[in-house]
């Protein structure tokens, strides 16, 4: 047993039932809809699939982010067992979670001076996040040191390539990221943007493909050109959706195809609703292992 424990926050994207099976807890982000606010719980509260109806319909869901006393709360439990701490924190490319999560590690130090608490920038989302805090539990499994495990992370999460594309721009229109003429005229095309993460943990939009069968095909071949041994890859490959199962279905089983040494079937979760308050549905998401991400 280890003398640490590997944390991370809900917006890792994994499902909850991973997380208690591999003792990782996580800390929740919350949002709100329809004028209520929830927990961040993995689709407890609210199925994905509802969730992603009401915005279907009309609901516009809004974030918040976990504070520096939610940290505290979250963290000090551990410590009062004698436990380190290794958080592995959401992209500060998107949130500032992780400089609250360091304030509360300072905080925490002044009381608890004898124990270790590392924060990790992912500089990662959804289940390239999560896929980042999968292998960090590999590694601590194998009896990696809590220190060992941070230079890990640290060493290789640039190498965490994120690969994302749209088939709705309903929810882009809506939320104003994109203006409702460039919404009309992308529809009316069939236009999908595709974006990937940017080395400082951005989303950054880098071609308009269109048709979906198209972008399908385009998401796949920047796996064959960024992947760690291109079509020889052998590592992990994770995908995330929202509410649109059957496009993920459709990149995984060409992934599979094109990749054969994969060390396991692609593993797909649902896009999280936090991170989904801000795709809406329609958007798929590709995480595999590769070249070093450069903007």
């Amino acid at each position: 047993m280890s003398g640490f424990v590997l944390t991370c926050c809900s917006t890792a994207d994994m499902p909850d039932e991973y997380f208690q099976n591999r003792k990782i807890p996580y800390v929740c982000f919350h949002y709100s809809i329809d004028g209520t606010e929830y927990p961040d719980d993995l689709g407890q509260s609210i199925s994905f699939d509802d969730y992603y109806r009401r915005i279907s319909e009309g609901a516009m869901p809004t974030t918040s982010q976990v504070n520096v006393s939610q940290f505290i709360e979250f963290f000090e439990p551990y410590l009062e067992e004698g436990k380190d701490i290794l958080h592995i924190s959401f992209s500060s490319g998107l949130s500032g979670t992780f400089q609250s999560a360091n304030i509360a590690k300072e905080e925490l130090l002044s009381e608890y001076p004898e124990r270790k608490i590392l924060i990790a920038d992912s500089l990662a989302a959804s289940s390239g996040y999560g896929m980042l805090v999968d292998m960090a539990a590999d590694l601590r499994d194998q009896g990696e040191t809590i220190e060992e495990l941070h230079n890990w992370v640290e060493n290789n999460k640039l190498h965490v390539h994120h690969w994302f594309f749209s088939t709705d721009l309903t929810h882009y229109k809506r939320g104003g990221r994109i203006s409702p003429t460039s919404a009309m005229v992308g529809s009316l095309l069939h236009i999908n943007p595709l974006l990937n993460m940017s080395e400082d943990g951005k989303l950054t939009p880098r071609k308009k493909v269109r048709g979906k069968k198209k972008v399908i095909n385009e998401i796949v071949r920047m796996m064959e050109v960024h992947a760690k041994d291109g079509t020889d890859y052998s590592g992990k490959c994770f995908i995330s959706h929202s509410a649109c199962y059957d496009d993920a279905r459709k990149v995984a089983d060409l992934i599979e195809e094109k990749f054969p040494h994969l060390n396991e079937s692609v593993r797909i979760n649902s896009v999280g609703t936090v991170i989904g308050a801000h795709t809406g549905p329609g958007t798929v998401a590709l995480y595999f292992m590769g070249d070093k991400r450069e903007n």
